[in-house]
């Protein structure tokens, strides 16, 4: 199945002023997609770096998603970074001036240019009804910080990472986790394959644990479940998802 890696850029994520909402966004939106993502790294607005770092999860991963540093500003350095990772030239992409252009109903300026200047042999993809594309480095998807307009490039353009996607059960449980410990060990040991998260839940009266199974494989995802209700009692279940 196809692995992604995702690279947060931006001084301002490292330093607490914003939220990263990019990355949980993306993991669970490739995850419903079948893409694992083994992978997600913050690093400060650093052009060695962003290099470095892209140039690493493209040779590791299968896809490779960037966050941030996009901008007509001095701190946005994604697209140089991501130049410098593949040795390639900034290039004013002409398509992009004119989508401006026509965005704003007259010249771009000099910051607005500087975000036409994309390595070299990019390829580009139109976003829905965004006037700026999604920019293509090989493997590597060139997506804005602002979550609003990520958002909104990554579904223009989502269906295109499609494998087979995880199906998830949910089991809340009224045993603490110490006590159904050795069920949980036994249930792996009879489904090694089986994504098995145990998850305590504190000030919360009805059930103590949840507990989710994931599998791509809807047969043995439920044999599972089965297994595990077996060895627990019927009085230790709150409900199932």
């Amino acid at each position: 199945m196809p692995s992604a890696g995702i690279l947060v850029i931006g001084n301002e994520i490292l330093s607490g002023k914003v939220v990263d909402t990019n990355s949980p966004y993306l993991c669970r939106e490739l995850r419903s997609l079948g893409v694992d993502v083994e992978r997600v790294l913050v690093i400060p607005d650093d052009i060695d770096l962003i290099a470095n770092e892209t140039k690493a999860m493209h040779e590791a991963y299968d896809f490779v998603f960037t966050s941030g540093g996009v901008g007509p500003t001095h701190d946005d350095m994604t697209l140089d970074g991501v130049a410098k990772a593949f040795d390639r030239s900034l290039e004013l992409n002409d398509g992009i001036v004119s989508r401006m252009e026509r965005a704003q109903g007259g010249t771009v300026n000099e910051s607005q240019e500087k975000m036409a200047r994309i390595p070299a042999g990019s390829v580009l993809i139109d976003a829905g009804d965004l006037w700026f594309p999604v920019i293509v480095v090989e493997n590597v998807y060139v997506f804005p910080g602002i979550p609003e307009l990520l958002r909104k490039k990554f579904e223009s353009i989502r269906e295109r990472f499609r494998g087979v996607p995880f199906l998830l059960k949910r089991v809340y449980v009224r045993p603490r986790e110490s006590d159904i410990a050795e069920d949980l060990h036994d249930l792996l040991k009879e489904f090694p394959e089986l994504m098995l998260g145990s998850y305590p839940k504190v000030g919360e009266e009805r059930f103590h644990v949840l507990l989710t199974l994931e599998s791509r494989d809807a047969g043995y995802l439920q044999r599972a479940l089965d297994s595990l209700l077996g060895k627990l009692s019927d009085d230790a279940v709150h409900k199932v998802e």
